[in-house]
């Protein structure tokens, strides 16, 4: 009995740990995705512009990225 409670225990800190560390990476990926223009198309979100304009694939107007 107490070794089934040691085993799960150590998986479940294991397990808590793995999912922190895939977080943390997620959380820098995004960081270092940050996208390049201050507007963008809803639609299509690569692509970007640094002044308003139409989206180059479906023509709907870009729209000022939230800076915060």
């Amino acid at each position: 009995m107490r070794r089934s409670i040691i085993i799960l225990a150590v998986a479940a800190s294991l397990g808590f740990a793995a999912c922190n560390s895939l977080a943390t990476k997620d959380a820098k990926a995004t960081e270092d995705a940050k996208p390049k223009g201050k507007y963008y198309c809803t639609m299509h979100p690569e692509i970007t512009s640094d002044k308003p304009g139409t989206c180059s694939k479906c023509g709907m107007d870009l729209v000022e990225r939230d800076t915060k």
